[in-house]
């Protein structure tokens, strides 16, 4: 048990220390190439944060531990949704231009429906099993693959409303990389000591797989993607938080789900239609919040906090039944 409480502040330190480097250099490498922060909010930060899910979920398909690769996934994208909107929110009011409401948020969305309908059978094709086979995997991985194409498209569109930020640190190019890689490491390796150290703990005091991938293990491999989202709030970096937010959640379901179930088809165990309607509504949230004004003010991040805890308590209390 000493040894896990070791991983977990040993894990928490690193994603911090990894988030600030990742922020400045991410930063740096978007203004030095004409790039807006939200694209490299959308790409190559939420390519790295989204790393740990990747692994977890990867790693859980192949061992045939269905429930914690969706687990983790439909888990990491309410906490990314509510918990790492809300949070930064909380810490600097977050900007949010037009196009981000009008197409990045909707895409967002647009995904929770895709996994919403792929895994409910039962629901909608009077099935036995709700299970995500590898066609499915197939037609995820396409999604990204239009979502990849769509962000590459607007790389250089730099829009005047994404620069509310202050003055981004000139770097050289070999620092930014430096700094993104070592970031990126930081991150992934404090993810993975933390998950590890919480998972001990939580088996431990005998919780169940599919509660595990819901709370502590998603939780714990989206503290890259909120420490990032904080850093990069203190730095009014709002491009960075709202593409990280946006750009994990599409990661996570089209393309880290859509090569997990390639690898072997993901039945939903316990993973219920309350989980998948929560993810639904976490992002009709963060879209009717930042439609109103475009920004998410301390107001509307404290609720979306609180709509978490609320959700984390109900999944602890039930599982014990």
């Amino acid at each position: 048990m000493l040894l896990a409480i070791l991983f977990l502040v040993g894990g928490i330190a690193l994603i911090l220390i990894g988030a600030d480097k990742l922020t400045d250099g991410a930063s740096s490498l978007a203004a030095k190439f004409n790039i807006s922060d939200i694209v490299i909010g959308l790409t190559v930060v939420a390519f790295g944060t989204s790393m740990p899910e990747f692994v977890i979920s990867m790693i859980s398909s192949i061992k045939g531990s269905a429930e914690l690769a969706i687990g983790n996934v439909v888990g990491s994208n309410i906490f990314n949704t509510l918990m790492l909107v809300g949070c930064a929110a909380v810490v600097a009011p977050i900007s949010v231009s037009k196009s981000t409401v009008g197409k990045d948020i909707p895409f967002t969305i647009l995904a929770s429906i895709v996994l919403f309908a792929m895994a409910n059978d039962i629901l909608f094709d009077n099935g036995q099993q709700n299970i995500i086979t590898r066609s499915e995997g197939i037609l995820l991985l396409g999604f990204f693959a239009v979502f990849i194409t769509y962000t590459l498209s607007i790389a250089h569109d730099k829009n005047p409303e994404d620069s509310d930020t202050e003055p981004t640190k000139d770097f050289p190019l070999w620092k930014c990389l430096v700094f993104i890689v070592l970031g990126l490491a930081g991150l992934i390796g404090g993810g993975e000591l933390f998950v590890d150290g919480a998972c001990e703990i939580a088996r431990f005091m005998g919780v169940s797989e599919s509660v595990i991938g819901l709370t502590i293990v998603a939780a714990g491999t989206s503290l890259p993607e909120l420490a990032t989202a904080i850093a990069a709030a203190r730095k009014h970096n709002s491009g960075i938080v709202i593409g990280n937010a946006i750009g994990s959640n599409i990661f996570n379901i089209f393309w880290i789900l859509g090569a997990s179930a390639c690898v072997s088809p993901l039945p939903l165990g316990n993973i219920t239609i309350f989980d998948l309607t929560t993810l639904l509504i976490s992002g009709f949230l963060l879209w009717i919040f930042a439609h109103s004004k475009m920004s998410v003010n301390r107001i509307e991040g404290a609720i979306m906090i609180t709509g978490y805890v609320s959700y984390i308590t109900y999944m602890v209390i039930t599982s014990g039944n």
